[in-house]
């Protein structure tokens, strides 16, 4: 049986975490562990077909790179520190520690919302106005919107991050929750923080509301023309590129919406857990699998790639 380490330093934060010290805690965290290395692996694999296969260096493409990536450094800063903190015992976290997980949480979150509308964006352009695509959607214009993604999201975080650690934590420290998220940081305040709450309402209506509402715009539109199609294969193709990215949209925003929008008196610690595993582990392993099981362009692309990689095993022997 694992000792609890409860040795800590006044400024540390106590992690309550997701999971209990027993077998069935147990059994959970080897599952959530076996997700955390099918997501890396799974995302990885993505990154590296579209970086080697000159079929996928298209704008879709461009983007879903990014996505891939966001998924890995969010799961990457989840995942770990739940784990050592169940294994050891130990569920103190560090004050820069804390503000560090806050910091990166809120920029991968922030950038993986804004690639999800521009991606959307990019299958609005594609099937609503293909003769424009080459002007309103290419490899540059691609760039810039995943930089400017990066970008908005970092300053979001920089302001949220900055005005949670400079909050005064004069009573308790301990957070109901396996990461630092800023709602939890905020229920354990010395401080009044309604009017920071908004201001986090505000922020959700911006990275979640909006742009939901964005895409849900653009698959409207998508739709309209999808269905005025005359050929059934092309009716298919684009329904099956559609809907592989509205299947991501659904879960993430879903849930994210509910977590972040709904009234603070319907909050619970443990509702606000089971919420964010949707988006922080379970977004990240089912983003390849869709993007790869539903999606013609990047199964040739594996078969390719796995293709190349027997030949020359075949020919060293």
């Amino acid at each position: 049986m694992r000792k609890e380490t409860n040795q800590t330093f006044p400024s540390d934060f106590i992690l309550l975490g997701l999971l209990d010290p027993n077998k069935y805690g147990l059994l959970i965290l080897s599952l959530i562990l076996i997700i955390f290395m099918v997501a890396i692996m799974g995302n990885t694999i993505l990154i590296l077909l579209i970086h080697l296969d000159s079929r996928l260096h298209t704008p879709m493409y461009v983007l879903l790179k990014h996505l891939s990536f966001t998924d890995i450094l969010n799961i990457s800063n989840i995942v770990p520190m739940m784990a050592i903190n169940f294994i050891t015992g130990r569920k103190s976290i560090t004050f820069a520690g804390c503000g560090f997980q806050i910091f990166l949480y809120s920029t991968f979150m922030g950038a993986e919302c804004l690639i999800l509308t521009a991606m959307s964006y990019d299958r609005y352009v594609a099937i609503c106005q293909p003769l424009r695509y080459p002007v309103l959607m290419n490899h540059r214009i691609s760039v810039i919107l995943a930089a400017g993604c990066w970008l908005v999201g970092i300053i979001n975080s920089v302001i949220h991050t900055t005005y949670v650690l400079l909050l005064p934590y004069y009573g308790t420290r301990t957070i109901d929750h396996f990461f630092c998220e800023i709602p939890a940081m905020l229920r354990i305040a010395s401080v009044d923080v309604s009017q920071y709450e908004e201001i986090v309402y505000m922020s959700a209506v911006f990275f979640f509301l909006i742009p939901f509402s964005i895409i849900i715009f653009s698959y409207g539109q998508i739709l309209r023309i999808v269905l005025h199609m005359k050929s059934k294969e092309a009716q298919k193709k684009s329904f099956s590129t559609c809907s592989s990215h509205l299947a991501v949209v659904a879960m993430y925003y879903g849930s994210c919406i509910f977590a972040y929008m709904r009234p603070k008196s319907y909050h619970t610690p443990g509702q606000d857990k089971v919420i964010a595993i949707s988006y922080t582990i379970l977004a990240p392993l089912l983003n390849p699998v869709i993007y790869s099981l539903r999606n013609k362009d990047v199964l040739c692309a594996l078969k390719k790639v796995f293709g190349k990689a027997l030949n020359h095993k075949n020919e060293k022997f």
